[in-house]
């Protein structure tokens, strides 16, 4: 069996781009390595680019027994948030030939498995036609289909339940990205790590990126100021390449994209004349909706709740199935051990947070949240945070904190191995998502060590523990407060969440379960 693995970024990528989705990536296609009869190969496309050769093409980035392939200057620039919209996110006929080509020569492929569709154009899938023998599989690791913001996350402050046939689409962005700068900035960066002067070395590492990134935090901070004085979208140029390499890869963790281009200069996406405002966004959901059902053999959903939301969006029950992704992590279920009671000797609770200061994924709500409690209640919690220093509003609100709750420990971001010592103490996990995450990976976590967690009633995470009595309204501080009550009063204890509590799954566990999907006729 031959499978060909998509997705916007590199797993290898050296700036490490693609988050979680990449981390997956890497230990799944290492895990197939050893599996008897099955051969892969991966693609991405979206960050390469090169100003000397301007068409699409492929290039090998590594041999082995998994190969490693670019399309270069693919009409889409990655991640979403680069490019909002963009035309070229339906159609861009040279990017599509370029794809159909490097699976033609390199093929034939049993299955093509896209974890993404940024950086490629959704009419891609139409190329399902021409191979009726290959499997197109699709992951919904975001909602990337339904939202250019991928996140159902609304002018980055609150979710998006209704886009209101598209008029909220207009109007999401702080501000918009300026495509062209972006794409140079890729193209420096592409130049560079062909010259072996990119990520890890001197020239870029102290020179090259901190200059970007000096470019767009300065820019950011006038744009935030502006977008708080006016409540509006801030219309500004771009300056150069400040919006590009280091500016994109940074803006996933921070609370405002990148910066609008002028508006006469390229209108994302085409609208007709005398339509509603939405519509073009509009058109875009149903075209990648009806591309996906027509072609695409099964869709992936890595929760319960992701299918809930790609069924609601229109993708055909008959493709949609669930299944948790396989994490290393699974393996820490079977050396650790449930705690006995929430509540200390000294009656306090531990609670921890990890991932990113993010708006999006509630940290600026568990602040607040903490803050309201009364000072009884505040007095009995310790609190973990595992996180990259944020700006200086998610700083003053952590450290207003310390005088308010019995201990509040900060851990300037975390690795793999750090995560046994810096749970060791933790009675309970927070998972206070405002947005629909589909499965957080830092909530696998701490259930695979059997931290129980207290979530919102957003996105996945809530799946783990399948529990009510841990769950809270999201945005909701009444809620929590709630639920951490019955924490510290001893009305739920962790037999109450272990009862219903799945396992995680293992990576060979999901590694079978994918080759089950793969050989079905």
């Amino acid at each position: 069996m031959r499978v060909l693995y998509y997705n916007w970024a590199d797993y290898r990528d050296p700036e490490r781009r693609g988050g979680g989705v990449s981390v997956y990536q890497r230990n799944l296609i290492g895990a197939l390595l050893h599996v008897d009869g099955v051969e892969t190969a991966f693609l991405s496309a979206g960050l390469a680019h090169d100003l000397r050769r301007r068409e699409p093409h492929v290039v090998k980035l590594a041999d082995g027994p998994s190969p490693r392939y670019a399309l270069v200057n693919s009409g889409i620039i990655a991640p979403s948030h680069a490019d909002f919209a963009g035309r070229a996110q339906m159609d861009h006929p040279a990017t599509e030939g370029a794809f159909a080509d490097f699976v033609e020569r390199t093929g034939p492929w049993d299955v093509i498995h896209f974890n993404n569709l940024e950086g490629l154009p959704a009419n891609v899938l139409n190329l399902r036609r021409r191979w009726p023998n290959t499997r197109f599989v699709l992951s919904l690791h975001n909602y990337y289909p339904f939202c250019p913001q991928v996140n159902l996350w609304y002018a980055e402050r609150e979710t998006c339940a209704d886009y209101h046939a598209g008029a909220n689409c207009t109007r999401c962005l702080v501000a918009r990205p300026e495509p062209r700068s972006i794409r140079t900035a890729y193209a420096m960066s592409w130049s560079l790590s062909r010259m072996r002067l990119g990520p890890g070395t001197l020239f870029y590492d102290r020179v090259f990126r901190p200059s970007l990134g000096l470019a767009w935090r300065t820019l950011r901070r006038i744009l935030n100021a502006r977008h708080r004085r006016v409540g509006a979208p801030v219309p500004m140029a771009a300056v150069g390449a400040a919006a590009g390499d280091a500016a994109v890869s940074a803006l996933v963790a921070v609370d405002t994209p990148a910066v609008r281009e002028p508006s006469a200069a390229r209108p994302a996406p085409a609208q007709a004349p005398g339509a509603h405002p939405g519509e073009a966004f509009a058109r875009r959901r149903a075209r990648f909706v009806g591309l996906i059902n027509a072609h695409c053999d099964t869709v992936l959903c890595v929760s319960d709740r992701v299918r809930q939301i790609a069924l609601h969006h229109g993708i055909h029950a008959s493709r949609l199935q669930t299944m948790y992704i396989g994490s290393a992590e699974a393996a820490e279920w079977h050396y650790s051990h449930p705690r006995a009671d929430f509540v200390g000797t000294d009656g306090t609770v531990r609670l921890a947070y990890l991932g990113y200061m993010r708006r999006d994924k509630g940290f600026h709500f568990l602040m607040r949240a903490l803050k309201a409690l009364p000072g009884p209640m505040a007095r009995r919690v310790r609190l973990t945070v595992a996180a990259k220093a944020g700006d200086a509003e998610a700083m003053a609100a952590l450290e207003a904190l310390r005088p308010h709750l019995a201990e509040v420990r900060h851990v300037d971001g975390y690795s793999h191995a750090d995560l046994r010592a810096l749970l060791a103490d933790v009675d309970l996990g927070v998972i206070p998502v405002v947005w629909e995450d589909n499965l957080p990976q830092v909530a696998i976590e701490m259930h695979a060590r059997h931290i129980p967690l207290l979530t919102s009633d957003r996105g996945g995470a809530q799946e783990l523990g399948r529990n009510p009595d841990f769950v809270f309204r999201a945005d909701s501080i009444d809620s929590f407060n709630r639920v951490l009550g019955r924490v510290l009063d001893r009305g739920v204890t962790p037999a109450d969440y272990w009862a219903h509590a799945i396992a995680p799954t293992s990576l060979p566990d999901h590694v079978q379960a994918l080759l089950d999907l793969y050989r079905k006729s």
